[in-house]
């Protein structure tokens, strides 16, 4: 799509942002450093003077590896204001796969946790000018002497080129261009290995535009808690960017995502947004309002015609105050939400929406607001956005989603095979998913094309959907459907913590799962039943948007 963005770019965006918000805070690690913005701004011209001495120019590569921090948005926000372009690596990928990121995308610096470049080996990053530390700066690694020189000497450099005073008037940020490329992200992807996600200005700068334009109520002071892999297009522009746009306060969690953790989070924040996953909303509500409600007492409260009303208020105003008591909105995307978790919070009139996106639209997709989405739907098609499915009735048979716009990618950096397999004629992207899109615009996913699985005479099965029904059964956790020598199998996670509780032993679960199981086939089609089982003692393993990497299990 040749549109050209409208206003101002998003360089444009985030300088007007700190000068207008200067004196505010805006990024902190809870129980560490503190940024106000005109520290951030600061921060970012010294990162500026390391990248000159380091030789870099205009599309050259900085990979940051490391987990979420204040240090890491301004490393990332240092890149994007210098037209270097930034190579988010999630920090819980093992070494190999982080020497070989570096490598691919020909990074000459790299950005890095202490802990992480422990266990890395320099030898096997032969084209990095050097690596430094995310948390202090230090630096580990360096085949440039203007580079540690200028490491070692930032104040006095710093001091050289801004002899009287750093203000506001002596920002110079790169002025970007629609197709200059601003970062190249590794996909985690739930069917396969990563592929490097080519992301040009445009596309950050209208996923922006649309939080702008649609958020409004989500102003400059007002915290976030950023919960999210900041290496992952979800956390870094909707979580981080946007809030930086707009001039409001990001704390960084520096401890283990627990609910209690994150809702201790939310007592200090009081945020008006969160963003989030699934499994942050439904590990909340399982563990704080299932247990209450499901007591004897609520339940037959909750049976009668005028006393059910009342009741559900108070439990949604305790939910509305564990959250801050300032929510104005909770968007989920990135997985389907569970369907009873989905349920109840509708019954309450919470106020959560379902997104959809990926990383190759830099993530939006769709969206709607709270109080006008449809059940079980991920939104709609977002501005600047279209939508199209691969089906002779595209409201009721379900096919592919394809989309196109200006949130979609370039392309996968040096993969044009990848590239090819997705993108179609006219600009239109192939998105993997099948579903439909309704009469309003709204559109429904069903499942993954790759994960189809093809029935004994040709039927189209879906996992996920027998998955959500699995998972609503007794002391199951999660679960997967895979196929297995022309045989249908549930591997299933239980929930061993409400098990215990329960004073169930392992004989009497897998009893449990058994009825599960049965249960299951009264309610799905023959061609798609589940022939066995199996129990597995660990959580799935999963990609940073909490999506099971199905490819490992298949």
């Amino acid at each position: 799509m040749k549109e050209k963005p409208t206003g101002k770019s998003l360089n444009h965006i985030i300088k007007e942002s700190i000068i207008k918000n200067w004196d505010r805070m805006a990024l902190s690690d809870m129980g560490g450093i503190n940024y106000q913005y005109k520290d951030l701004a600061e921060q970012i011209a010294k990162l500026h003077i390391i990248f000159e001495a380091a030789g870099l120019k205009k599309g050259d590569r900085v990979a940051i590896c490391g987990k979420n921090s204040s240090n890491w948005a301004v490393v990332f926000l240092s890149c994007l204001t210098s037209g270097i372009v930034a190579v988010p690596i999630l920090h819980e990928f093992k070494p190999e796969t982080i020497h070989h990121l570096i490598n691919h995308s020909e990074a000459k610096l790299l950005f890095v946790d202490k802990a992480i470049w422990e266990n890395l080996d320099e030898k096997n990053l032969p084209g990095l000018t050097g690596a430094i530390y995310i948390s202090e700066f230090g630096m580990p690694l360096s085949r440039n002497n203007k580079l540690t020189d200028a490491r070692n000497n930032i104040n006095e450099y710093f001091g050289k080129k801004y002899p009287y005073s750093f203000t506001k008037e002596a920002l110079d940020y790169f002025q970007d261009s629609p197709e200059d490329l601003a970062l190249i992200n590794y996909t985690a992807g739930s069917t396969g290995m990563s592929k490097g996600v080519m992301l040009p200005f445009r596309s950050i700068w209208s996923n922006i535009r649309f939080c702008i334009d649609n958020l409004s109520w989500f102003k400059a002071g007002d915290g976030i808690v950023n919960m999210l892999p900041l290496a992952h297009l979800y956390g870094m522009t909707i979580e981080m960017l946007h809030p930086i746009c707009k001039g409001c306060h990001c704390y960084f969690l520096t401890r283990l995502p627990s609910p209690k953790v994150i809702l201790n989070a939310f007592a200090e924040v009081h945020p008006k947004l969160i963003i989030t996953v699934p499994l942050v909303i439904e590990k909340i509500i399982k563990s704080k309002v299932f247990p209450v409600i499901e007591k004897p007492m609520y339940k037959f409260l909750l049976k009668l015609p005028y006393v059910e009303g009342i009741v559900l208020k108070k439990i949604r105003a305790k939910l509305m105050a564990a959250f801050g008591g300032q929510l104005h909105e909770v968007i989920v995307g990135g997985a389907p939400l569970n369907a009873d978790v989905e349920k109840f919070l509708t019954r309450i009139n919470f106020p959560l929406t379902v997104g959809y996106g990926m990383t190759e639209c830099g993530p939006l997709i769709s969206y709607c607001e709270s109080d006008k989405t449809k059940p079980h739907s991920v939104g709609k098609i977002v501005d600047r956005m279209e939508i199209r499915v691969d089906s002779p009735d595209p409201q009721h048979i379900p096919g592919n989603l394809q989309v196109r716009g200006m949130n979609v990618m370039q392309g996968y950096y040096k993969n044009e095979k990848a590239t090819a397999e997705v993108m179609r004629d006219g600009g239109w992207m192939d998105t993997g998913d099948r579903g439909i899109v309704d009469k309003d615009g709204f559109i429904f996913i069903l499942g993954r094309s790759k994960t189809m699985i093809l029935g004994p005479s040709g039927q189209n099965i879906y996992p996920e959907e027998i998955e959500a029904k699995l998972n609503n059964l007794p002391f199951v956790n999660e679960s997967l459907i895979i196929e297995k020598d022309g045989n249908i199998v549930a591997l299933i996670h239980p929930d061993f913590d409400a098990a215990m509780k329960a004073g169930l032993d392992r004989e009497k679960l897998e009893k449990i799962m058994s009825q599960n199981v049965d249960a299951l086939n009264k309610e799905i089609p023959a061609y798609s039943k589940v022939k066995s089982f199996k129990i597995f003692e660990e959580e799935f393993e999963k990609t940073p948007k909490r999506s099971i990497k199905r490819f490992l299990y298949s």
